[in-house]
């Protein structure tokens, strides 16, 4: 079949190339046309128990697409007459925003803010600023009266700050434009906080703090777009390390170019498939391209060393594409599953990832495995060619034979016990690694980012944050007049605020205590949840802002928890502790549900991220599995090619756990890229082991000619792609700088394993189980 296929695409090598020239033409025309886009719901994992009662509820429950922007002066507090004009003015701005929900934006100024108190005249009620107070005619009477009434209302720490030094608007954004009805720009929003808020209210005198998702994504993409500066320094470097491997620019221009027209097809059928580019997965096509450089130097390997020998460029590209076929298109397929498992994870933004992975994986098996060799076979190379490339490929044989001294049996079993060791103290020590972001404020962004230092300020001086955790309470109707439902629903408050990581908890028991003691001249002995029915309808009747704490049958009392940060630690024990008093304290017709809130979706995806990630590892190998079993026929070569890529998955955990890495939506992919890579490793070296096997030769010399052969173009790849991606470490974006150091690592680790491990471990088999290759098998793989 591979002869067939060679002589079928070598004598229409010229029409396919042509035909491939004109795709790539088509494509760049669609390919400049694809645009970053970002929108919340593509967060959502569809089908969680948490989305499902936040979708139920999204209408009536606030708080997980939110921007809050807080006005601080640089001196002084916001008790004069100058900070309440701006604030003003900043109010009305916010109010204008595009996808801004207008009832839900509040401040000090929007008549939503209200303050009620007991009087002995009866219910005194009445809007925090009055309607008769206007920005420019505020007095002194009026700052102390709005003074007394945001301390008496319960303001401080939720729209005022703790030591009143700033003041809050905050906002729920929908997913559209109302103004236009369509899609929500996230982008032109997040430009309009920066240019028209920020720009506009920051000076000599206040600072404009920002943060929700809206503002982050908006950093992330403006972050991303200085990728594009690491992705031309990576690609100067890989460019000049393939020069300096084969020691040609027609093979250097070659390698690269199969590796990008693949970028741009990628990019053409994303357009063509209604795909945008999302900030968090601005990265993969360079982990493509770095699959591609993978893939081209092992045929860059084969090239040369026929050309080395004396063979023209049309032989040498036949003998490579016959020759890596089988080992590529293993390698490619693995990879292309283990990118599509991703799609297991039921979440908008993994799943657009995982299709735009696989899509530029399947056409590396078109650009790499055919393109690259009939390329090469048209080139012509000058008469010092050859001895450049002998002369290179001697220095690489020169330690490729020292390396090969792995294969001996002796040096093979003291490699196994020292990687056994090292395996088991790895598997010990990642069992501590953490799914989700590990440190305070937007994990994609580095912690000295403007926006991290926003949201560490708004955390310090406000006990009402961004990180909100609602939990939904259903109940029988009028539970808001009934006093073991309210007790009940007091008792789990009380539980949460008391919690690690809690820093206020909002509930309709809450107001009604504080409301019943006011009803009794303000006497604390009275705070508390009254039992007589007509109290309790008294009580309630007079709290503030009740829609946000029931609806209007009394059949959703929402319970409001927010975290004193975003930390993946925190949201889970949060949750724990809320799944633990649900457990251990029902109630007959009182359903606790989780859970709604910013706070409920990012546990939501930590959730599904942690239930994912084993499924998904599992189908790769299974993959891998069947590929191995069917090419080789033998069980020796399932564990040769396993267990090396095991070890080196766990040491990925383990340098994780090392660096405080957690598993989010932008470290997985790189795990799942960890295993494709170390895949074609293997398959690339377990392929000429099985060929010089039909030889008649003994394990250790197979793996030793092997290692000749493959062994320095691995080692190679590793380092080039090492090198090239542990530039990112420098990136504004923390999620690209983390995931360098992890691409760089598993490059090497997995690299490592497959010219140490590999080896040893397949000689050590094979010592322990003597194999047979039958004489029909091996003649037809000499003849190959």
């Amino acid at each position: 079949m591979i002869t067939f296929l060679e002589n079928l695409v070598f004598k229409f090598r010229f029409a396919i190339l042509c035909f491939l020239a004109g795709v790539t033409v088509l494509g760049l025309y669609f390919a400049f046309h694809l645009h970053m886009t970002a929108g919340f719901d593509k967060q959502l994992p569809v089908g969680h128990e948490y989305i499902k009662t936040f979708q139920q509820y999204r209408d009536q429950l606030f708080g997980s697409n939110r921007i809050i922007v807080v006005l601080e002066p640089k001196s002084g507090t916001i008790w004069n007459k100058d900070f309440f004009k701006v604030y003003k003015d900043l109010t009305d701005d916010i109010f204008f925003l595009p996808g801004v929900s207008r009832p839900t934006v509040t401040s000090l100024w929007t008549p939503n803010t209200r303050y009620r108190e007991i009087t002995e005249d009866g219910i005194s009620a009445e809007d925090v600023i009055s309607g008769k107070v206007t920005a420019d005619s505020m007095t002194e009477k009026n700052l102390a009266k709005i003074e007394s009434n945001v301390i008496r209302g319960g303001f401080v720490g939720r729209l005022v700050a703790n030591d009143f030094t700033a003041a809050m608007v905050s906002a729920e954004l929908q997913d559209f434009d109302p103004s236009t009805g369509s899609q929500l720009d996230y982008f032109d929003l997040a430009s309009k906080l920066e240019k028209q808020i920020r720009g506009k209210y920051e000076n000599a005198d206040y600072s404009v703090r920002i943060i929700g998702f809206a503002k982050s994504i908006g950093d992330i993409a403006d972050g991303a777009e200085g990728v594009l500066v690491f992705f031309v320094i990576a690609f100067l470097l890989t460019a000049l390390a393939v020069y300096l491997y084969s020691r040609s620019v027609l093979l250097t221009f070659a390698t690269l170019f199969s590796s990008l027209t693949s970028v741009v097809w990628q990019f053409a059928l994303l357009k063509l498939l209604g795909y945008g580019l999302d900030p968090l997965a601005i990265l993969v096509p360079f982990l493509v391209f770095a699959i591609g450089v993978s893939h081209g130097v092992q045929q860059i390997n084969l090239i040369t060393a026929e050309l080395g020998e004396g063979a023209s460029a049309e032989h040498a590209a036949r003998v490579s594409f016959s020759g890596l076929l089988v080992p590529g298109s293993m390698a490619l397929t693995t990879a292309l599953v283990g990118f599509g498992t991703l799609y297991l994870i039921p979440v908008g933004m993994i799943r657009e990832l995982a299709i735009t992975a696989s899509i530029g994986v399947a056409l590396k098996i078109v650009t790499n495995l055919i393109m690259l060799p009939l390329v090469v076979s048209y080139m012509k190379f000058d008469d010092g060619f050859t001895e450049r490339v002998n002369r290179s490929r001697d220095f690489r044989l020169k330690v490729m034979r020292h390396l090969g001294k792995v294969a001996e049996p002796r040096t093979a079993v003291g490699v196994l016990v020292v990687a056994t060791i090292l395996f088991g103290y790895a598997a010990w020590e990642s069992r501590h690694r953490h799914v989700g972001a590990l440190h305070a404020g937007t994990p994609e962004l580095r912690e000295d980012s403007r926006y991290n230092i926003d949201s560490r300020n708004i955390a310090s001086k406000f006990s009402l944050g961004l990180n909100q955790l609602t939990v939904v309470v259903e109940t029988p109707p009028d539970a808001c007049v009934d006093y073991p439902v309210l007790n009940y629903l007091n008792r789990f408050s009380w539980y949460m605020e008391n919690q690690p990581g809690v820093s206020l908890v909002i509930s309709l028991p809450f107001a009604v205590k504080a409301s019943a003691a006011g009803w009794n001249e303000g006497n604390l002995k009275w705070q508390d949840i009254p039992r007589n029915k007509d109290a309790l309808a008294q009580a309630v009747g007079t709290v503030p802002g009740r829609g946000e704490l029931m609806n209007q049958a009394c059949t959703i009392l929402p319970v409001q928890i927010f975290l004193t940060d975003a930390k993946a630690t925190t949201i889970k024990s949060v949750v724990a502790a809320v799944k633990q008093f649900r457990a251990e304290f029902p109630m007959k017709d009182v359903n606790i549900r989780l859970a709604s809130g910013n706070m409920g979706v990012q546990a939501a995806v930590n959730e599904e991220i942690s239930e994912s990630e084993l499924p998904m590892m599992l189908w790769v190998y299974v993959v891998i599995v069947a590929l191995v079993t069917i090419t080789y026929r033998d069980w020796r070569a399932v564990i040769a090619c396993c267990l090396p890529l095991t070890f080196a998955t766990f040491f990925g955990y383990w340098f994780m756990e090392v660096l405080q890495i957690g598993l989010t939506v932008a470290t997985l992919p790189v795990m799942v890229l960890a295993v494709g890579i170390g895949v074609d490793y293997a398959f690339y070296i377990y392929n000429r082991t099985q060929f010089h096997l039909a030889e008649g030769r003994n394990i250790t010399e197979c793996f030793q000619l092997a290692l000749l052969e493959t062994g320095m173009a691995t080692f190679f790849t590793a380092i080039t792609l090492a090198i090239g991606v542990s530039t990112w470490a420098f990136s504004a974006l923390k999620f690209q700088a983390d995931m360098g150091l992890l691409l760089t690592f598993m490059f090497m680790v997995n690299m490592f394993m497959a010219i140490t491990v590999l080896p040893a471990l397949a000689v050590v088999l094979d010592i322990v189980f003597p194999r047979r290759v039958p004489v029909r098998q091996r003649k037809n793989l000499m003849a190959h």
